[in-house]
């Protein structure tokens, strides 16, 4: 491991730095036909840096990015953290309303963004618009959005002032919620982004790492490779969009070594048909997180796809993460394996009492975590970070998650909902992903999501939205009758219908409010 990184604290910055001293040469950023080598970004973020301080954005303000990824989104992203100004990625599928309410949170000093992105905000109501066009923004692709990137950077060979920068200086804002209510931004310190490039030696992470990412730069799915790959000194090749095939080829072709992807990528990877036939024999490593794997898809990616399998579960929020390694524990493939070892994860029942460990209803509770990666708090809403914590008798914090689960006897942690989810039917608990589970028996059901409904008679009744196979002729009459055959009187569906598509969200989390909203509607 490179000496920096043996320190309990230092900049990420830093390292890419040392790395641009000793490699220059070497590929840092990859995307399309385009490479940056670890001497050009390291210039390009002393530009951002220096044309940051110029524009007198101080150390602890903020700076908005929302755009697809790419070679400047990432440079610009590392450039405001070497001035160690905080950046808030926001997702450009949320409103313009809501992105400038998310960028207004955050009081960001500049807005970076591209064509798309300032298409949609052009087209946003007047006040919207105006609101828009009060912010000073540079386009990140040179379009006519704003001050080009190239314009606004400060001249080559330009040095910022060294900034001073503590681990509980904001790295980032992550917006949790940018589609519905108030925005809530989780900001995490450098200390927190420090402790997660630290475990990156254990999974093999270094100069000849080869990243594939295809989930959006604004999602910490991505940014918890993004980081430790070049921290480490390896390169990452960004996939703006992604499409199974697309994803195959380009993987195979930049001989990758390491990616993240969301469940639902691999299954739509797995699915193509041409899948045996390319040569991923480079991988070493493949991760996923932020939505739940099913066992039998794991089992699949073990079997077919080469190097190991590494699940982690865990919050953009912090406070502690349980690590899955499926090639190292193939019977275990229905948990999302075991704590951390930095980290602290208990169970608590609705009184906020720690239950205990076995296999009875009683050792059922949810999941809290305490880890040295914990968020400072939800920007600028104490009351809101106050209901996210969860404090021990001797007063260590802890982060609430609001999943539910169980520790078997072996310390994994098996997951059943999320409690929010948790559908409450004539006094009984009962927990979608065990429906679901079942749901996946039958040959028919290719993906499947299972929410909880008004009932007059019960309080909460479970309906069920099935995606069937291709040539699928079975009714939706005779699934629900195959399944409520199968299942106690309480977990019986009131409800079954077939749909096109789940709705998910960009990192492949499956939008249960939007399939309550469905079945509520005329």
């Amino acid at each position: 491991m490179n000496d920096l990184l043996q320190q309990d604290f230092g900049l990420i910055p830093d390292l890419i730095r040392e790395h641009a001293a000793q490699a220059p040469a070497r590929r840092a950023l990859v995307e399309g036909g385009r490479t940056l080598t670890y001497g050009a970004l390291d210039a390009l973020m002393d530009r951002t840096a220096a044309a940051l301080q110029r524009d007198g954005v101080q150390v602890g303000d903020a700076i908005a990015i929302c755009a697809s990824s790419s070679i400047e989104y990432a440079a610009v992203f590392l450039g405001a953290l070497r001035a160690g100004v905080a950046v808030a990625p926001l997702a450009p599928s949320s409103t313009p309303e809501s992105l400038l309410r998310m960028a207004a949170d955050a009081q960001a000093k500049l807005f970076f963004l591209d064509a798309g992105v300032a298409e949609a905000l052009d087209a946003a109501p007047m006040a919207a618009a105006a609101a828009a066009a009060a912010m000073p923004r540079i386009a990140l692709d040179g379009c006519a959005a704003g001050r080009a990137l190239g314009d606004w950077l400060a001249p080559p060979g330009s040095k910022p002032a060294r900034a001073e920068i503590r681990p509980d200086t904001p790295f980032n804002i992550i917006y949790s919620s940018g589609t519905t209510g108030e925005p809530k931004g989780i900001v995490q310190g450098h200390g927190m982004r420090w402790a997660h490039v630290q475990r990156g030696d254990q999974f093999s992470y270094g100069p000849g790492t080869v990243t594939v990412l295809a989930t959006p730069l604004y999602s910490n799915t991505t940014l918890v490779m993004f980081f430790p790959t070049l921290a480490f000194g390896g390169t990452v090749v960004l996939m703006p969009k992604f499409d199974a095939l697309g994803y195959l080829q380009l993987a195979q072709a930049q001989r990758a070594t390491h990616t993240m992807l969301v469940p639902v990528q691999y299954q739509r990877i797995m699915a193509r048909p041409e899948f045996d036939s390319f040569d991923l024999s480079s991988f070493l490593f493949k991760f996923s997180t932020s939505a739940p794997f099913s066992a039998a898809l794991k089992a699949d990616v073990l079997g077919r796809w080469p190097g190991g399998l590494v699940e982690y579960y865990g919050m953009t929020e912090g406070g502690g993460t349980c690590i899955l390694q499926a090639h190292l524990h193939p019977h275990k493939l229905h948990t999302v394996g075991q704590p951390a070892p930095t980290s602290d994860i208990r169970l608590i029942d609705e009184q906020g009492r720690e239950v205990p460990r076995g296999k009875g209803d009683e050792c059922v509770g949810e999941v809290v975590g305490h880890s040295p990666g914990m968020m400072t708090g939800y920007h600028g809403q104490p009351g809101k970070t106050r209901e996210a914590e969860w404090f021990d008798p001797a007063g260590k914090r802890f982060i609430r998650t609001g999943d539910i689960g169980r520790f078997d006897e072996d310390g994994f942690l098996t997951l059943f909902d999320r409690k929010k989810d948790m559908i409450i039917s004539g006094g009984f608990n009962i927990y979608p992903s065990d429906l679901e589970a079942v749901l996946r028996e039958h040959p028919v059901v290719a993906d499947v999501a299972v929410v909880g409904v008004p009932s007059e008679a019960w309080g909460e009744t479970p309906v069920a939205f099935v995606v069937g196979r291709t040539g699928n002729d079975t009714t939706a009459d005779a699934l629900l009758q195959w399944f409520n055959g199968r299942v106690g009187k309480t977990q019986r569906l009131a409800a079954l219908q077939f749909i096109d598509e789940l709705p998910r969200s960009a990192i492949g989390k499956v939008l249960k409010r939007e399939l309550r909203e469905r079945y509520a509607a005329p």
